[in-house]
């Protein structure tokens, strides 16, 4: 008797806990993920941020396949002249700050953040980094080395050194940055943490003790990226521009890439001393793209980014229980805060059962993630509502 899917699923992928979703998807298209069964799911993570623009959009659809038809992989980043590279690396620059016109192309946001790390380092000389408590950044052994979270680092020490943590929207540590520090990394809002904003104080405060000292500010925006807080890009609504700047996640329509961006002058830094002073093989892959073009395009021709502050206010005015005792968070970032991880989970598993798909966050396990599609509509937004309203009953009683 063969196996299922699921318990295939079970049997030969790496876990990583030992209580699995196993949601089996067969297709998924815009809000809605469905089973093979046809049950549909509505989507309210996006694949932790991912799917900005909805699952499948038929703009990155047909470029994923025109691109394959023409080529796929080439060869390592930098030597050959690719048109949906070029196009990608123009469009974002076209987007940001001046100062921010040099787009290194990876594979994904962990790799973004290493690339930045190693620039930040090569151009001003120093050895250390800062970074914030309760900071996400990654899961490789130098974006480790820079969350701000003990348990989930403990187990892979040594790690890097020359690491501290400050106590985020804290100005009064900001001291501890000093003409030894290459670079303060930073969330515009944290993601890992239960989405907890920036005060705008504190990052003006930051870049300005930055710049004293000549430090780089890294600004991690790729989960805060491409529309989700508002604006384009978190930064933008702040009045700042960070020295680098990584994205990832919803910068690829839904395929794996991601990117970190700097001034042409630091970015230069990585051709000699040594040559090839930092290399992929798959970054900027030409189908990821032609699908980050693709779905950036979309993002500005349906200004989206312009929507997410009304549906972020219907999200915070339906989601009204004893049980919340807070809504955190910035447009479609938005945290629910309850008592307990054991009750998280439980109003996860009901919202399961009645096809919602809700999340917890690594370093905040009794709050609920809300980051659905931008393209959701106010009537799924209604929908969304009433299951989580009546599985927080289901849990905590009306």
């Amino acid at each position: 008797m063969s196996l299922t899917q699921k318990q295939l699923f079970l049997t030969h992928l790496a876990q990583t806990t030992d209580f699995p979703m196993s949601l089996e998807i067969e297709r998924a298209e815009g809000v809605f993920m469905y089973t093979p069964d046809g049950k549909a799911y509505l989507d309210l993570i996006s694949g932790i941020s991912v799917s900005n623009i909805g699952h499948c959009h038929p703009r990155v659809v047909q470029a994923v396949k025109r691109q394959v038809d023409r080529y796929m992989h080439l060869m390592v980043y930098g030597e050959y002249v690719q048109s949906p590279q070029v196009k990608l690396a123009e469009a974002l620059c076209g987007q940001l700050a001046p100062k921010l016109n040099s787009v290194y192309l990876v594979s994904s946001g962990s790799e973004a953040i290493e690339g930045a790390m190693k620039l930040a380092k090569r151009h001003t000389g120093r050895p250390n980094i800062i970074s914030m408590k309760k900071a996400y950044h990654g899961s490789t052994q130098g974006a480790l080395s820079i969350i701000g979270e003990e348990t989930f680092k403990r187990a892979y020490r040594p790690l890097l050194p020359g690491i501290r943590q400050l106590d985020f929207n804290v100005e009064e540590q900001l001291a501890h940055i000093n003409t030894h520090t290459a670079a303060v990394i930073v969330e515009p809002v944290q993601g890992e943490a239960g989405y907890i904003p920036a005060h705008e104080s504190y990052l003006h405060a930051l870049a300005t003790r930055c710049k004293e000292v000549g430090a780089l500010l890294v600004f991690d925006e790729i989960q805060t990226g491409l529309g989700r807080t508002g604006s384009l890009f978190a930064h933008q609504a702040y009045g700042l521009v960070p020295d680098i700047l990584t994205l990832a996640k919803g910068l690829g329509g839904g395929m794996p890439i991601g990117a970190f961006i700097a001034n042409k002058e630091v970015m230069d830094s990585f051709k000699e001393n040594p040559l090839l002073g930092h290399i992929t093989t798959f970054g900027g892959h030409p189908v990821s793209s032609a699908a980050a073009l693709a779905g950036l395009e979309v993002i500005l021709e349906e200004k989206l980014s312009t929507q997410v502050e009304a549906k972020s206010k219907l999200f915070k005015t339906l989601l009204k229980h004893k049980s919340i005792r807070e809504i955190r968070g910035k447009g479609l970032m938005l945290a629910l805060q309850l008592d307990t991880f054991e009750n998280v989970q439980a109003v996860i598993h009901h919202c399961l059962e009645k096809g919602l798909v809700t999340d917890w966050f690594l370093f905040c396990d009794n709050a609920l993630r809300i980051s659905p599609p931008l393209t959701i509509k106010n009537e799924e937004i209604q929908t969304a509502c009433t299951i989580l309203l009546e599985s927080l009953e289901e849990v905590y009683g009306t």
